[in-house]
C-alpha cells in the first residue's frame, strides 16, 4: 500500500511538473508576436541583406524592413511582446493565420468581404489611392486620365485590387498579373509593359528608388480609377475570435495619424531599388 501511495505521489508530482511546464510553454509562446508579411512589397515591406537600425532579422535569413515593420514594432511594444517577422508568399498569409503559424498579418492587406470570411481585420492603419507608374521616357509619362492609357499594356499584382482595376482603362491590354511587385517593376523597366498599377505610397517609393527612370501619374479629378477608400486602405489581419484582437486594436489606435504619415515617409525614403 505504501508503495502504491508513494507511486501515486510521485506520479502527481510528475504530472504537476508537466502541467507547469506546459503552462510555461504557452506563456512563452505568447511572449512572441509572430507577424506575417512578404518582405517584398516596398515601401510597406522589403528584404535587406544586412542589419541596420530599422530592420528586424528573419529566421529564413536576411532582414525585413518597411512601413509594416515599423507598425509591427509599435504593436509588439504596446503588447509587451517580442516581435518576430515571418516572411512568406502573399497567398500563404491567410492560411498561416488559420493554422496558427502567425498571429497577425501586417502586409499592406486590404480588408475585403471575401477575406473577412476567413479572418478578422482591425481598423485601417494606412489609407491611399490608386495610380499608375510608367517609364519617364514613355509616351504615357504625361497622361492625366485613364483614357490616355487606351491601348497601353498595363500589369498589376496577382490576387489584388492592383489587377482588377486595370479593366477600368478603355481598350487596355490587360497583361498577365505577376506574383510580386519587384517583378512588376522589372517588367516595366525592361519595356515588357507600359505601366503598372500602384497605391500612391508604393508608387512614390518605387519612383524614388529608381532615380529618373520612372514617374508617377497624377490623374485629374474624376479621371482616375474609381475605387472606394476602403478598397485602398490597409488593415491588420487576425484570426477570428482571437484574444489579441482588442489589444491590437487599442495599440493601433495609439499611433497618431501624424506618426503614421512620418513612418511612411521614412520607409519610402530608405527603400532599396528593385528589392528581392
Amino acid at each position: 500500500m505504501k508503495k502504491l501511495l508513494t507511486s501515486l505521489c510521485v506520479l502527481s508530482l510528475v504530472l504537476a511538473g508537466c502541467s507547469q511546464n506546459a503552462n510555461e510553454d504557452v506563456e512563452s509562446d505568447r511572449e512572441t508576436l509572430r507577424v506575417g508579411m512578404e518582405c517584398n512589397y516596398a515601401p510597406f515591406n522589403w528584404t535587406d541583406a544586412e542589419a541596420n537600425d530599422t530592420n528586424v532579422p528573419l529566421s529564413s535569413g536576411g532582414y525585413c524592413d518597411g512601413y509594416d515593420v515599423a507598425i509591427a514594432k509599435r504593436i509588439a511594444e504596446s503588447l509587451d511582446m517580442d516581435l518576430e517577422v515571418v516572411k512568406m508568399e502573399w497567398d500563404s498569409l491567410t492560411k498561416s493565420i488559420n493554422s496558427n503559424m502567425i498571429d497577425l498579418i501586417i502586409a499592406g492587406m486590404t480588408d475585403t468581404p471575401k477575406r473577412r470570411e476567413a479572418i478578422d481585420f482591425t481598423d485601417p492603419y494606412y489609407e491611399s489611392d490608386m495610380t499608375i507608374i510608367v517609364r519617364s521616357d514613355s509616351q504615357y509619362a504625361n497622361a492625366t486620365s485613364l483614357e490616355d492609357f487606351s491601348g497601353a499594356t498595363i500589369a498589376g499584382q496577382m490576387g489584388t485590387l492592383y489587377d482588377t482595376v486595370i479593366d477600368q482603362i478603355p481598350n487596355v491590354n490587360h497583361a498577365t498579373a505577376m506574383e510580386n511587385y519587384p517583378l512588376l517593376v522589372q517588367a516595366l523597366l525592361s519595356g515588357v509593359v507600359d505601366g503598372v498599377t500602384a497605391e500612391t505610397p508604393v508608387g512614390q517609393g518605387n519612383v524614388a528608388a529608381n532615380g529618373d527612370a520612372l514617374t508617377l501619374i497624377e490623374f485629374e479629378d474624376g479621371k482616375g480609377f474609381d475605387v472606394d477608400l476602403t478598397d485602398t486602405s490597409v488593415s491588420i489581419g487576425i484570426a477570428k475570435n482571437s484574444e489579441l484582437f482588442e489589444d491590437v486594436q487599442n495599440a493601433l489606435a495609439s499611433i497618431t495619424q501624424e506618426e503614421r504619415d512620418q513612418m511612411m515617409k521614412d520607409a519610402a525614403s530608405r527603400q532599396p531599388a528593385n528589392e528581392e
